[in-house]
């Protein structure tokens, strides 16, 4: 488990905290009591509370969208602080300075294993009570990818009067079969090293060797193919005299660096929440409930995409009334949508231009 300089050391000076008053009640019943969020925000609130965007993020991301999001928040970008006051906040039970399972329990010890499962619509419910504190009083946009689309998704469904417009970006309306199982494959990692404890493990021996294998997993579910052929091949390490292929040696980097700035805890209880993803859960079927999400929705899919393959985001768009669909043209996989980010910007802004005040984006009150 990370410790406390680390986890004040992977938050950024510019994060403001939200404490939101009384217990939270999750969806499945469990309590929180002094659910904290992490925020950032570019630009400032017009005075009638309704020019606010919303970013969602995905599993391993943080309220610092500039930061693994370059380029979409800026002048003449798809966010322009000019216009938009922007908002992205951490998600609960994630390990950037929000409530989750590094945060202290009532008898000062870290919740660790303890930490109750959550759900994407237990995370929006917090986001909400997050931007009554700060005044928004209407939401011109969301947008997210991957496990921000499934809040962008969520957000257009449990307060619909509150959301104009959507751009969910590499994500289903509900988390498939394929999906749950490069997860549950992912946490079995984690669970077979024997630091792993429960959950209740130490700072100086978390379970390193089942995080990395589970960012392994899921960096190869994140890119495609071609991106591997392309890029590695089958060429080896610069050193002649090593059998190491290069993809070898970057994946084995990327499980590296993920245990410097994640906790196993916190990826083993976002994989989950991602799991419970269903829009259709208790509200009926699957493709009449779509239909009543009735916002301007700009559905992104990234061509060779095949953790979320571009047929899920078809779906959505011929089932939402208000929804166009777009694809990146990239050979990144999943991934694209954090590498192309000049044409997804260019794509989301020109989308933007295009939606008339009655479609809510720029309507004043």
């Amino acid at each position: 488990m990370l410790t406390g300089a680390q986890i004040a050391s992977r938050i950024s000076p510019d994060s403001r905290f939200a404490d939101l008053s009384g217990s939270f009640e999750l969806e499945n019943g469990d309590v929180l009591d002094g659910v904290s969020l992490a925020y950032r925000t570019w630009g400032q609130l017009a005075e009638h509370g309704r020019n606010a965007v919303l970013i969602c993020h995905a599993l391993t991301g943080s309220a610092d969208a500039d930061d693994w999001w370059p380029g979409l928040i800026g002048a003449g970008s798809a966010l322009d602080p000019n216009e938009d006051f922007v908002i992205c906040s951490n998600v609960i039970g994630s390990c950037y300075g929000s409530t989750g399972p590094l945060s202290l329990s009532a008898d000062g010890t870290r919740h660790g294993g303890a930490f109750p499962q959550v759900s994407i619509r237990d995370m929006v419910r917090a986001q909400y009570a997050l931007l009554e504190q700060l005044g928004v009083k209407r939401l011109r946009l969301v947008i997210g990818p991957s496990l921000g689309g499934m809040q962008t998704l969520e957000w257009a469904a449990m307060y619909p009067d509150f959301v104009d417009a959507i751009v969910p970006i590499g994500v289903s309306g509900r988390h498939s079969a394929w999906c749950i199982a490069t997860s549950e494959a992912q946490r079995q990692a984690i669970f077979a090293d024997p630091d792993w404890r429960d959950g209740f493990y130490t700072a100086d021996r978390p379970p390193r060797r089942g995080l990395a294998a589970a960012r392994i997993m899921a960096m190869v579910s994140y890119r495609s193919w071609q991106n591997f052929e392309s890029r590695f091949g089958r060429e080896r390490q610069d050193d002649a005299a090593t059998d190491v292929f290069q993809v070898q040696s970057y994946l084995r980097h990327q499980g590296s660096k993920i245990n410097q700035r994640f906790d196993a805890v916190s990826y083993v209880r976002l994989t989950e929440a991602m799991d419970t993803h269903d829009l259709a859960r208790g509200r009926g079927e699957y493709g009449d409930v779509l239909r009543q999400i009735t916002q301007p929705a700009l559905i992104m899919a990234v061509a060779s995409d095949i953790l979320y393959p571009p047929h899920e985001q078809r779906l959505l768009a011929d089932h939402l009334p208000g929804a166009e669909y777009t694809e990146l043209d990239s050979e990144h996989g999943h991934d694209g949508f954090l590498i192309e980010t000049a044409a997804l910007s260019a794509a989301v802004r020109g989308w933007r231009a295009g939606l008339s005040p009655a479609g809510g984006v720029a309507a004043l009150p």
